[in-house]
């Protein structure tokens, strides 16, 4: 499916080393990635040099970073982007991914058994909801990619991070002006905003990671419910 030799050079171009089963991993992902999407929406890229550079890539640009250690929360993972990914490159990653749709949490299953990973959890919960059970300020890290925007992605996430944990959204271009937008929001839920890396994908597509620690606990009215979150974010 997609070209094991292509991907492993430009990640090794970036420092990011793959093993031949980190490699046959992602190959086995693809595949099942494009046949599951013939008949549920996972993702409109499906040529396998847009898997490798717009899903692969992209995850591993996050999942080779210091901080991605411990336990790991991706908060609305839809095909797995960069949870999944994480786990392949990571191993030793405790790994939840949280999806509140069906079929994804059902391809998700599937390709964790294919995978043999019995250790990854799925959570079929959004993360609002989650982070009023048993969920709340559990994990290490808390990740999210093409979720929402900052503001709000914030309010869903740092709930689940346990103080001294890490929040890292994977954000694009304009990854500082939602910075700006957030600060407010961010210093509300218990974090601190430490850094913006900026990175980019091989075709020129600037990416980036805003990197929060979590430096207090959550106050016990957030996260709200997910209209509010929608239609006043906090500031």
């Amino acid at each position: 499916m997609i070209d094991r030799e292509r991907l492993a050079a430009k990640c090794a171009a970036r420092d990011i080393l793959l093993t031949p089963a980190c490699l046959e991993q992602l190959d086995i992902y693809a595949e099942m990635l494009v046949d599951y999407n013939a008949h549920v929406n996972l993702t409109a890229i499906t040529d396998p040099e847009g898997i490798e550079d717009k899903h692969f890539l992209d995850s591993l640009l996050f999942a080779c970073q210091p901080e991605v250690a411990g336990s790991l929360v991706d908060v609305g993972t839809g095909a797995g982007f960069p949870g999944l990914v994480a786990r392949i490159y990571k191993p030793e990653l405790a790994v939840t991914l949280m999806e509140p749709t069906c079929k994804r949490v059902e391809f998700l299953r599937q390709v964790c058994v294919r995978l043999g990973f019995a250790d990854v959890a799925l959570v079929k919960e959004r993360a609002e909801e989650a982070a009023r059970k048993q969920w709340r300020e559990q994990f290490d890290l808390a990740c999210a990619r093409a979720v929402s925007a900052l503001p709000q992605l914030a309010e869903f996430c740092l709930p689940l991070v346990k103080p001294g944990g890490k929040f890292i959204a994977l954000k694009g271009a304009s990854a500082q002006e939602e910075l700006d937008a957030a600060a407010g929001a961010i210093r509300k839920l218990g974090g601190r905003a430490v850094e913006l890396r900026r990175l980019r994908l091989p075709a020129g597509d600037e990416r980036a990671l805003v990197i929060c620690e979590k430096i207090s606990q959550t106050p016990s009215a957030y996260p709200r419910n997910g209209g509010k979150i929608a239609k006043s974010p906090l500031k």
